[in-house]
């Protein structure tokens, strides 16, 4: 999940949050389904937050929720954007595997170093999740007043009739031969030709991949000539400093919807910081977009579903209340065949309680609201049929908000405003009431005997990626050992830090103990999870099952430490246990044994190979031990 750092400080100031302690300030952020994880070493808060809310991923995201959730902010806020003065053109050159060009210029930005570090995080943090690990998106800032832009006409600021603007400054995005043109790259101190970056300089290395057999690499020029190289690294000459004051962002990538939504977060962001937008032209080969894309979108959902789903009688101008409080904009909508699909009958009679005195209009929402359509807030106050089967409301939608794809989105912020926790828990209107499953039972039996015989309980990621759960095991998919089954596979990953599920639990562990070597020793930790391995005989295609791993790193661990917790968790199950010897890649020949539990093989325990110690930072022995939990049985 994804993890932002912010300055508390700076947070209460762009949320309005005056002196509020931090203790609730915390609160605000949980409420928004933001977890605190810790701090830093200079006191900011670590948060992490579902990878759906990528509009989130810099403080300036997090202060506009916090706003909207105080009450500051009402509606959609859609920024003004100047005439556009610069333009993107697309050469026939640029390589098709990445075709696609998005930009836009903010001018008056006063940087310092929070804000700075504050956008090259957004940056990243982009990068990592939407843009693919910049596969499919990659984002470049750069320093507008470096730039010369090739002239193409004395006047500009006109439209042409096509709803573009006749931009007087260029810059062009283009292919080049990988020995071509040269530029001095970023924390370079000489010029180099794109292949040379990829094969001299550390980013270049890093993301040599993504170019890896193009004949012609992307590359954007302006009239001095190359200063990026997209989607690997930018030019030292129009590099970002606090001294800059006008900034051009250019995302290039695989799929132009991706990048523009890209940019939409990035210009709210640093419109947040008081930048004004200027619109840029991108002009394709057989067309002309205007961009940033700032244009709402919207959906419908059902007032029964609201009702439905969340549980609760509420009158309708709450609904448009609520939404209004997510950053929504919303309105009673005509009846149509159209509406969500899922209104499949009436719960509570909610046209009577639109009260449209009582929806809020456009004079009461704050200045920064000034942006909202007149149009949406004129539909507001528009008449309402009784019956209750025909209410739907229209809710728009702002750009940053990649994440609302579904009526079931709209009725979560619905929740989230409303509160989840002053929803009053009911028994379903069922003849049956529910019990906890067997294998959950044994579960909560099995963490307890853990717990007691000194492991700490952990709860990972199910997903991973194969790096962690072979290579860095001494593993190899296929090879007969415990954890060597084919993964399932994620086909299309937000991260590739998340590619797989995972096919054993140790790797977790051993993650968990690289990530702590700075922590007092001993350190015994236990995890019981879930682990998947394709297998075409399941209906599914996978097979999974509930898996119980431990792990002993301490300076005295050894083979007898982690079968005598084996065997002390077997007596407790009343479960006979033996360990004939074994061999696996993770483990030392001769100190590993399989696990055997009432006749029946069901894992493997050891000491761990010091080349899996190497490749996790670990310098001192780690004995461990892993089964299925349904040998306990």
């Amino acid at each position: 999940m994804p993890v932002v750092e912010v300055d508390p400080d700076e947070l209460r100031t762009l949320a309005g949050a005056g002196d509020k302690p931090d203790a609730e300030l915390k609160e605000d952020l949980f409420s928004l389904g933001l977890e605190f994880e810790g701090e830093t070493e200079d006191g900011g808060f670590e948060l992490e937050f579902a990878p759906d809310r990528l509009d989130r991923l810099s403080v300036e995201g997090i202060a506009r929720s916090l706003r909207y959730q105080y009450g500051h902010d009402r509606g959609i806020y859609v920024p003004e954007t100047n005439d556009a003065e610069w333009a993107i053109e697309v050469d026939g050159s640029v390589p098709e595997e990445r075709p696609y060009v998005t930009g836009a210029v903010v001018r008056g930005l006063d940087l310092d170093e929070s804000r700075l570090e504050s956008l090259i995080q957004l940056q990243e943090k982009l990068h990592a999740t939407m843009g693919r690990g910049r596969a499919k998106g990659a984002i470049g800032v750069h320093d507008l007043a470096m730039l010369k832009g090739q002239r193409v006409g004395d006047e500009g600021g006109e439209t042409d009739g096509t709803g573009a603007t006749n931009a007087t400054k260029t810059i062009t995005y283009r292919g080049v031969a990988p020995d071509g043109d040269r530029f001095v790259p970023l924390d370079g101190d000489s010029d180099h030709t794109p292949a040379e970056v990829l094969e001299t300089h550390p980013t270049g290395d890093e993301y040599a991949d993504l170019v890896e057999g193009l004949d012609r690499y992307p590359a954007i020029y302006d009239d001095i000539g190359l200063f990026s190289f997209p989607p690997v690294i930018n030019g030292t000459r129009t590099e970002v400093d606090e001294g800059s004051r006008d900034l051009l962002v250019e995302m290039t990538g695989t799929d132009q919807w991706t990048i523009d939504r890209m940019l939409a977060i990035v210009c709210y962001a640093l419109d947040a910081r008081g930048g004004r937008i200027e619109d840029v032209e991108v002009r394709y080969g057989d067309r002309e977009l205007l961009r940033p894309d700032l244009s709402t979108e919207t959906k419908r959902v059902a007032h029964n579903r609201i009702e439905r789903t969340l549980g609760i009688d509420i009158p309708g101008t709450d609904v448009v209340d609520l939404l209004e409080r997510a950053g929504l904009d919303a309105a009673p909508a005509d009846s149509d065949p159209s509406r969500d699909a899922s209104d499949d009958g009436p719960s509570h009679d909610a046209s009577d309680d639109i009260d449209l005195e009582a929806v809020p209009t456009r004079t009461d929402t704050p200045d920064t609201a000034a942006g909202r359509s007149d149009t949406a807030l004129d539909d507001a106050t528009q008449p309402v049929t009784d019956d209750d089967d025909a209410l739907t409301y229209e809710v728009e939608i702002p750009p940053y908000r990649v994440d609302v794809l579904h009526p079931a989105d709209i009725v979560d912020d619905v929740g989230r405003a409303y509160g989840f926790n002053e929803l009053d828990p009911t028994y379903p209107n069922v003849s049956t009431v529910g019990g906890r499953h067997a294998t959950s039972r044994l579960e909560d039996a099995t963490r307890d005997a853990l717990v007691g015989l000194g492991f700490e309980d952990l709860l990972n990621f199910h997903m991973t990626n194969e790096a962690e759960l072979f290579d860095r095991m001494g593993l190899s998919p296929g090879d007969d050992a415990l954890g060597a089954s084919d993964p399932p596979t994620i086909t299309e990953p937000y991260s590739e830090a998340y590619t797989v599920l995972r096919t054993w639990v140790l790797p977790s562990l051993l993650m968990v103990l690289e990530n702590n070597t700075h922590r007092a020793y001993p350190q015994d930790l236990a995890e019981i999870g879930l682990v998947a391995g394709v297998d075409p005989d399941e209906p599914t295609g996978v097979e999974e099952h509930r898996s119980v791993a431990g792990a002993l790193a301490r300076t005295d661990a050894s083979y007898e430490d982690a079968k005598a917790r084996l065997q002390a968790l077997a007596n407790a199950f009343d479960t006979p246990l033996s360990t004939p010897p074994t061999t696996h890649p993770s483990f030392i020949d001769g100190r590993a044994a399989e696990v055997v539990l009432d006749d029946e093989s069901v894992g493997i325990v050891g000491e761990l190979h010091p080349k899996v110690l190497v490749e996790h930072d670990l310098e001192l022995p780690v004995a461990a031990f892993e089964f299925r939990l349904d040998g306990l049985r």
